[in-house]
């Protein structure tokens, strides 16, 4: 069974690494993990938004969180491998830790290297902990803005033209509708009230959530959304919101 964490920014405070260990089963020190860095490939400067959370600036909120074992899982390389070399790799993994970017990236490999496949099939169970996109991408339909051009494969269902209202006036962004990993029936808008993010702040939020047909939690750098079986249960020591038009 796949167990899931999802998160803005990684495991933040001390909430989140409880939460982490409770799915886990065991210690956090006692769980090997895979890193998959794609999602952050197609924009400028990916390469090294790669590397921050592996020796960088980000470390100590995911891979440097003090695993046993740690390798890293690059999904744009699976299809030139025989599917028996990964995938023993995987059966053997506790949790797997999916970086940010593009969401509909990343997606489009999980389901283009078979990932995607293979984790619903698996007969143990995965931790899942998702950062930004890498917890936008797991719903069965999801949103994104994008402030230029995409720059990588993956094809969305629809694609519009959106204004956004911050303190120093108008931004516009391209939103766009995509499938994701279908792992969940709900949809994350990540880095809530965040001011980096003024797209994801206040009425902002709103808006982009009035964008999705389905349940909408908007999360911020403190807050998980942990998942096990049909549970869902907010971690948070900071802020979040549920929007649910069907409420």
């Amino acid at each position: 069974m796949i167990k899931l964490l999802l998160t803005s920014s990684g495991i933040t405070n001390r909430s989140l690494e409880n939460a982490l260990t409770e799915l886990l089963g065991k210690p956090i020190g006692e769980s090997s993990a895979l890193f998959i860095p794609t999602g952050v490939y197609p924009f400028v400067g990916g390469a090294n938004y790669a590397w921050w959370p592996i020796a960088g600036s980000k470390q100590s909120s995911l891979v440097g969180l003090g695993w046993k074992t740690m390798g890293l899982l690059e999904l744009t390389a699976l299809n030139s491998i025989e599917k028996d070399c990964w995938l023993s790799t995987i059966k053997e993994t506790d949790a797997i830790l999916v970086w940010g970017g593009d969401p509909l990236y990343l997606a489009y490999w999980f389901h283009h290297s078979g990932l995607a496949r293979e984790l619903s099939s698996l007969d143990k169970d995965i931790v899942y902990v998702g950062v930004s996109a890498g917890s936008i991408a797991v719903s069965s339909i999801f949103v994104e803005t994008y402030s230029g051009p995409r720059r990588g494969a993956g094809s969305p269902l629809a694609t519009e033209q959106i204004s956004f209202v911050t303190a120093d006036g108008e931004i516009s962004r391209t939103l766009i509708t995509a499938s994701g990993l279908g792992l969940v029936e709900f949809a994350i808008i990540p880095h809530y009230n965040n001011p980096d993010h003024s797209d994801a702040c206040g009425i902002n939020a709103e808006r982009w959530a009035a964008k999705i047909p389905a349940p909408v939690y908007a999360i911020d750098e403190q807050t998980a959304i942990k998942i096990t079986g049909n549970r869902v249960e907010i971690i948070s020591e900071g802020q979040w919101k549920l929007f649910d038009r069907q409420q």
